[in-house]
């Protein structure tokens, strides 16, 4: 078993979330969860066989394995693991995940995210629910490292993140560990358009909310979508949305 198809329609009910400690006692575990999925956080090397199909595990990695799945565990020594053990009440917007995957720099994040779930299990179930679907959201888009989706989810990861400054296409690149031109080509392969009028884009959708949702100035809004100069964000707005920004708040409140 190398992959599994996991519904993310709703939280999950999590029956139990702690701390692994195995390799102890025996080299050995095999054993299974007739109803339960089953999320562990690695900080170890060992070999994982799920349903006869082998996987190294190294710090760092996750493992994502499904109800009624026989799982053999060879350990290299004392060998400590963070797991949660849930439910899926849902059956809607599945999404096919592998059984095994390096979490990348992700795995502190999702770290810190399963121990919130452990301190919340034994009083507030509500909360570990919340922590493990995160999780499972998280785990759902991890990007296989080296990839095109993975260096285009890093671009836009960068592009969000500042979309107030002054963005160029060689600095997005950089961020995103390629050249120039190796972005460009993957980024309008993966997106249908290319990296400057993404930008352009989410500029305008950002600034769009604000005059709507805000009370900030236009200038302010100019500024927070790394557009400093307000005849350029006049006419940006013209151009992308049809009407300038004193006439796009009007219209949302009349």
């Amino acid at each position: 078993m190398d992959q599994v198809l996991i519904a993310l329609s709703e939280p999950p009910y999590v029956s139990g979330a702690g701390v692994g400690v195995h390799g102890v006692v025996s080299p050995h575990d095999v054993f299974r969860l007739p109803d339960l999925w089953q999320l562990h956080l690695y900080g170890y090397a060992a070999e994982l066989v799920v349903e006869g199909s082998t996987h190294t595990i190294r710090a760092g990695h996750l493992s994502l394995i499904p109800p009624g799945a026989e799982v053999h565990y060879h350990y290299r020594g004392r060998s400590e693991h963070l797991y949660a053990h849930f439910r899926l009440p849902g059956d809607a917007d599945r999404h096919v995940v592998a059984v095994m995957r390096d979490a990348g720099d992700q795995a502190p994040i999702i770290a810190a995210s399963l121990r919130q779930a452990i301190a919340a299990v034994p009083g507030a179930r509500a909360r570990a629910a919340a922590e493990v679907w995160t999780v499972l959201w998280r785990v759902a888009n991890l990007p296989v490292a080296g990839s095109p989706h993975a260096v285009v989810a890093a671009a836009i990861e960068y592009i969000e993140a500042d979309l107030a400054a002054p963005l160029t296409v060689p600095a997005v690149a950089r961020a995103a560990g390629v050249s120039h031109n190796h972005l460009t080509r993957l980024f309008r392969a993966q997106t249908g358009q290319t990296v400057v009028a993404y930008i352009r884009r989410r500029r305008m959708t950002r600034a769009l909310h604000l005059l709507r949702e805000s009370t900030l100035a236009i200038p302010a809004i100019a500024a927070a979508v790394g557009i400093s100069d307000l005849q350029a964000f006049n006419k940006a707005c013209r151009r992308e949305l049809g009407a300038s920004p004193r006439a796009l708040r009007a219209r949302a409140h009349p």
